[in-house]
């Protein structure tokens, strides 16, 4: 004889799964307890977040083709910025958005940068985090995701093949675009031509002249500039003669842009590995990390209002 037992109805639960959880990135729907959005892979992690906020996020965009520095820059401009106490202040906004910071030290303290970020969305690294500043009156709410740069090529040249790529470029209030110093020091041309064809997908996703990309602030930043120092002490002079293509688009195209240098490794060496020869950081000596990012929040006045 079977004996019987009272299991209680838990019905709120079916009521949490009636109200569906837009996606803060593709505003597609997901319902209460997704981890990534169905439709763009980007973690729902953010959309909670900003539903609880009053200021609600805002995105910018740290672009570059594959091994050009993005996950070394935005891991050490964290580190940097959340151990500052001067003017600029760093706060990371849940613990996904410290992965990429620890991912980054750990790896440098190791005498080795970071692994390739992979292709899929879903195991990119996004970092939220509440910027203070000492002359704004309310904080600022930023989301910058580590996006793979080979997932970024393929959206270029391909429209529509990652979904979150579009959508979030679309509400993206600036950019920071990472070319790398030494390709063009080299004399290749494949930085000029990648940084060329990105700047040209987003004024074409958005080409308005009042709100559009074209009045955005875009950062060009060459990384690894400690190995060059014409880079270092004069990176528009050098982009106007190491990648003028570039250069030249800027000035028609972006009304608001300006050339860096930085770097994070002091002097790097060849280390020879089971898969071959790899470059290894020395020493970690950063240089004009901050400065790029300091210029942005300057110019899209971050954390002078506050929504409702």
């Amino acid at each position: 004889m079977t004996k019987g037992v009272i299991v209680p109805l838990e019905s709120y639960r079916l009521a949490q799964y009636a109200l569906p959880v837009n996606c803060y990135i593709c505003e597609g729907e997901n319902t209460v307890d997704a981890e990534f959005c169905r439709n763009c892979s980007a973690p729902m992690a953010l959309a909670h977040q900003a539903n609880s906020q009053k200021i609600l996020p805002r995105m910018v965009a740290v672009l570059g083709a594959s091994a050009v520095g993005k996950t070394v820059y935005l891991g050490m401009l964290m580190d940097m910025l959340c151990r500052e106490h001067g003017q600029l202040q760093l706060l990371a906004r849940g613990a996904f958005s410290i992965t990429l910071q620890q991912t980054t030290l750990k790896a440098l303290a190791r005498c080795e940068f970071p692994e390739k970020t992979p292709n899929e969305p879903d195991c990119w690294n996004w970092v939220h985090c509440q910027i203070r500043q000492a002359k704004q009156r309310w904080p600022a709410e930023l989301i910058m995701p580590d996006m793979a740069g080979e997932a970024v090529l393929e959206e270029v040249d391909h429209p529509h093949t990652y979904r979150v790529i579009s959508a979030f470029l679309k509400k993206c209030t600036a950019a920071m675009v990472l070319i790398d110093t030494m390709e063009l020091q080299q004399g290749g041309l494949d930085q000029d031509y990648f940084t060329m064809k990105l700047l040209s997908y987003l004024t074409e996703l958005d080409d308005d002249p009042k709100h559009g990309w074209p009045q955005k602030p875009v950062a060009l930043i060459f990384t690894k500039a400690d190995q060059c120092e014409e880079c270092r002490a004069d990176p528009a002079g050098y982009a106007r003669t190491h990648a003028s293509g570039l250069w030249q688009q800027c000035q028609e195209r972006f009304h608001e842009h300006k050339f860096f240098a930085t770097g994070v490794s002091g002097a790097c060496a060849l280390r020879q590995t089971r898969d071959g020869w790899a470059k290894v950081p020395l020493r970690v000596e950063p240089h004009g990390v901050i400065e790029p990012f300091e210029w942005l929040l300057t110019k899209i006045k971050i954390g002078a209002g506050k929504s409702g």
